[in-house]
């Protein structure tokens, strides 16, 4: 854990430095002035360091800088309300999450619409959630672990990054289509519940891989499969849930949007920087330190993804009536 903190704080730090100096041969064009990236999450967390790592990137690139504004609160969707307000000019963004698509069906009553009032413009990483449990849970494999559940319905404590979050989405998930019932139970935040699952108080948990790694590795926790539908990097060895649960898989991705109605040139224009630099060796690296996989997209394709898991996750929302607390 400690590691995995500082980790976070190495590429926090690394991404704050933003180059002051301005190219003059933007000066006519976009951006001419500073840029908000809009974050709906706190610092330090891998939402506010992939907004500073192409940040920086593309501060470098257009010679303005690129500011990180953290405004946490109602899983983003504090954030989305300031950017849907904001001028449609280039010069407030959002930095999106999978949390957007998960609280259009999980919050009433919004002052928005996510997928009519924020304009997808590029992608930037794909980080793989990892389904582990406590050591004392006697079970090796995923199906293992299905029979151990059913045997024991409503007894196996599912500990949880809280009440809606993505993490919690890939649990329900999983029940859903294993056809086991477990308990939920939300934390504020992944410190708590990790030392509950560690502990033992909570037997299983769905969590963000640089959370987990170092437990991992000491052995403290068992890891039976990560949720995307490719192997890890990572954890080569680990098997994706979709190996046994067909279909099955749960990222957590991180994007950028802008207002509706934000110019096309300069969408455009933003995609193909973001995307030159999600090509780049040294922000490549970067990224991989978060567990992730550079998310190239087109603005169309970015689109897709949010209509997708929109649809997708509302659907668990409403199975599993899940609503805020």
């Amino acid at each position: 854990m400690k590691l995995a903190r500082r980790r976070l704080l190495r590429l926090a730090a690394g991404a704050a430095a933003v180059p002051a100096a301005s190219r003059t041969g933007w000066s006519q064009g976009y951006p001419s002035r500073p840029v908000r990236l809009i974050v709906g999450f706190t610092p330090g967390g891998p939402t506010d360091i992939a907004a500073r790592l192409i940040g920086q990137w593309l501060s470098e690139r257009l010679g303005q800088p690129f500011v990180i504004e953290n405004r946490p609160g109602a899983g983003s969707n504090i954030a989305i309300d300031a950017v849907v307000n904001s001028a449609p000019d280039g010069y407030t963004l959002l930095v999106v999450s999978t949390s957007a698509t998960v609280s259009a069906t999980f919050y009433q009553n919004l002052n928005f619409n996510f997928i009519r009032d924020i304009a997808p413009v590029a992608g930037i990483v794909r980080v793989p959630l990892v389904m582990v449990v406590h050591p004392s849970v006697p079970a090796q494999t995923v199906p293992e672990f299905i029979a151990y559940a059913k045997a024991d319905p409503g007894n196996i404590n599912m500990a949880s990054v809280g009440n809606g979050t993505t993490p919690h989405m890939a649990g329900e998930l999983f029940k859903m289509m294993a056809g086991v019932d477990m308990l939920h139970v939300p934390y504020r935040g992944a410190s708590p519940a990790l030392t509950d699952l560690l502990g033992g108080r909570a037997q299983v948990m769905f969590e963000g891989m640089l959370s987990l790694v170092e437990h991992i590795r000491t052995g403290r926790l068992r890891p039976l499969a990560v949720t995307t539908a490719t192997r890890s990097e990572l954890l080569p060895e680990l098997p994706t849930l979709g190996e046994f649960l067909p279909g099955y898989e749960a990222t957590v991705w991180f994007g950028i949007g802008a207002p509706r109605s934000t110019p096309a040139e300069i969408v455009d224009r933003l995609n193909k920087e973001i995307n030159a630099g999600l090509a780049d060796q040294r922000l490549n690296a970067r990224l991989a330190e978060l567990g992730g996989t550079a998310l190239v997209v087109s603005a169309a394709e970015l689109g897709k993804l949010f209509a997708e898991d929109t649809e997708k996750w509302g659907k668990v929302v409403r199975a599993a009536n899940i609503r805020p607390e």
